[in-house]
């Protein structure tokens, strides 16, 4: 018998990319047939299976960080055997490295690790300030915490002092350009010009860095047009601010346009006028309903899920009807809360139906039974929970 006829040929790389594209379309075409709480279930159960993988992984190099196996392996530190020999980013790398060297000095990270209750960029911030002495408490504090609220506790840790201010001009960033290497023949044909080289991606406009408790630094970039300002708000200051100094001027600035926008935000004033009341028909919310309901709402989206998890944001709000206006909800104060601008899309989408949130007009929602009912009797939408202004609302 010829072995060399029954030897099993390899497979085409291009063939086992087909397959498994096919297994990822599968898997994505399999998900789409699980309720809200099937998916809600697995992507718990899978996020907790990760975080149990990362503690272990971070066990193990922990170990390896003691032995010379990176060594043998032709690598020249664990960080490069990361990066390279386990296919791990450069950052997963870091943050992993750091926190199995931490786990070394203080074991019970890893347990933190698996329950969720920290995770690998809080251990990264907080492994150079742990002792045997506060590491438990300074775990403790950083339960659940984001990264802007670790770095605080850091700056607690190990305050810093205040940083100078300074203002310097950065260097004009211009394309990148060819030099010909020899003089172009008017008689050749041209040929296609090159595409410009892409600018890299400009900076954050804005970094805020905790120095010490209730002491911040702050790095942005700005145009000549605002320095301009800045120096003659410096200039028009000097008989309050003799020093000119940038926070100072800063705060006043802020404090001037948080009152600004707060007029024209929920109409606020400090001897605010009656209200002449809402014409009948009116979409128009009175300047009084604003501010009750800015202050109640305490200027944050009232959005209160199923889980009594409310919303968070601050930002892009509007003042939403509970019950729509298009249903004859009023612009009262009990019918009018703050939502985002996500979520006040979202209210209408679950109210009006999918595709329909900027429908205008006496629309009548269905009922449960699939009739049609009257404005005064329309169901409110069952994804979410109103906020009456409780404290468990406020939270």
């Amino acid at each position: 018998m010829n072995l060399w006829m029954h030897r099993r040929r390899p497979v085409p790389r291009a063939h086992t990319a087909v397959v498994q594209a096919r297994m990822q379309n599968d898997i994505l075409s399999s998900l789409r047939h699980l309720s809200d709480d099937e998916l809600v279930a697995r992507v718990k159960s899978l996020a907790a299976r990760e975080r149990d993988a990362t503690a272990l992984l971070v066990a193990h190099l922990a170990e390896l960080d003691t032995r010379d196996v990176h060594l043998r392996a032709g690598y020249g530190s664990l960080f490069a055997y990361c990066r390279d020999a386990l296919a791990l980013s450069e950052h997963e790398a870091y943050n992993r490295i750091e926190a199995a060297r931490a786990a070394r000095r203080f074991p019970v990270i890893l347990e933190r690790l698996a329950e969720g209750s920290v995770n690998l960029t809080t251990v990264r911030l907080l492994a150079p300030h742990l002792t045997p002495d506060n590491y438990r408490g300074v775990l403790e504090s950083a339960r659940g915490k984001r990264k802007s609220e670790v770095e605080e506790i850091v700056a607690k840790l190990s305050p810093r002092p205040d940083v100078p201010p300074s203002i310097r001009k950065l260097p004009e960033t211009r394309p990148a350009s060819l030099s010909p290497l020899a003089p172009l023949d008017s008689s050749a044909p041209l040929a296609p010009a090159l595409p410009t080289l892409p600018l890299p991606p400009p900076a954050s406009s804005a970094g805020v860095t905790p120095l010490a408790p209730d002491r911040y630094k702050l790095q942005l970039t700005i145009g000549g047009e605002t320095l301009e300002k800045l120096r003659l708000a410096k200039d028009m200051l000097r008989h309050a601010v003799p020093s000119g100094d940038d926070a100072a001027i800063l705060d006043r600035a802020l404090t001037a346009l948080l009152a600004d926008l707060a007029r024209k935000k929920f109409a606020a004033a400090s001897q605010p006028r009656l209200s002449r009341g809402t014409a009948p028909g009116s979409r128009h919310i009175p300047a009084e309903v604003k501010r009750v309901v800015w202050l109640r709402d305490l200027g944050r989206c009232a959005f209160v899920g199923t889980n009594a998890q409310r919303c968070t944001e601050r930002g892009f709000l509007e003042f939403h009807h509970v019950r729509p206006y298009a249903a004859g909800g009023g612009a009262t104060v009990e019918n009018v809360q703050l939502r985002c601008r996500r979520h006040n899309d979202y209210e209408a989408r679950v109210y009006f139906g999918h595709g329909s949130s900027k429908r205008r007009g006496g629309f009548v929602p269905p009922t449960r039974s699939g009739t049609s009912s009257s404005p005064d009797t329309a169901p409110l939408p069952s994804s979410g929970t109103r906020c009456s202004g409780s404290p468990a609302c406020r939270t």
